[in-house]
């Protein structure tokens, strides 16, 4: 991976983040290039005031969100359940996860947003550190005997899940914010997601392109949620999240 001039920042869509780098991380694939804006952290051992600095090394310099692998849990292994606390506080989940489309329309993984309280739980006193949790989903082949055969059985991927961690600023963030709306003038690495801009604000899928020229933003946060298909079948007790 090339260094990358001043104004670079990462800003992956949730189908890259889930896509290209978690499956990439999960195969065992680019892992040199990946680490080096994803790195592999057991996160919820770490304050995530502590977590930028422990971020890839194009990214430490990120004020507004860091990314990291989260290797599955020793006891989570054993079938328990996920620690979320450590000594000054703990994640707490908010909401019901939610399911990551592909630009075509495919469920392709799940997010689960979590908020970071200090304290002991449950009076724990909110913070401004949020957390995204996101987990690839495998599709098992159909059944041919099925009467419902044109439903795929899907499992989500448990032992690594992709993490990104930001800080509520009140005003609208990278993450959120991304163009829509082919940029000219920026360099990517491939599979899409980092950017070098003019303006300060780049991103975009697609491969290294001498020229520059970065194609058509896809699967961008504001994309999935108004995505329609018909939701798969779900494992039962694939969506036990704490």
């Amino acid at each position: 991976m090339e260094e990358y001039p001043t104004g670079f920042r990462f800003y992956p869509t949730e189908e890259e983040l889930i896509s290209f780098y978690l499956h990439n991380q999960l195969h065992g694939l680019q892992q040199d290039k990946i680490h080096r804006v994803i790195p592999v952290l057991h996160i919820f051992d770490t304050e995530p005031w502590n977590l930028p600095q422990l971020a890839g090394e194009l990214c430490r310099e990120d004020r507004e969100q860091w990314f990291f692998f989260a290797p599955m849990q020793e006891r989570e292994a054993r079938g328990g359940r996920p620690s979320r606390s450590m000594t000054t506080g703990y994640w707490k989940a908010t909401g019901s996860p939610g399911y990551i489309y592909s630009s075509d329309n495919k469920v392709i993984g799940m997010k689960k947003s979590m908020v970071f309280y200090v304290g002991k739980a449950p009076k724990g006193r909110k913070t401004q550190w949020k957390l995204n949790e996101y987990r690839a989903i495998e599709l098992s082949p159909t059944n041919p005997n099925s009467s419902s055969s044109n439903i795929s059985i899907t499992k989500l991927k448990r032992e690594l899940t992709l993490c990104r961690v930001y800080v509520v600023s009140g005003t609208s963030r990278a993450f959120d914010r991304r163009p829509l709306e082919a940029v000219v003038g920026e360099t990517t690495i491939q599979g899409g997601g980092c950017a070098a801009s003019r303006g300060g604000i780049g991103g975009g899928s697609g491969d290294i392109s001498s020229s520059g020229i970065v194609a058509a933003d896809v699967g961008s946060s504001n994309q999935w949620e108004t995505a329609s298909l018909e939701e798969p079948t779900w494992d039962c007790d694939q969506l036990d999240w704490l």
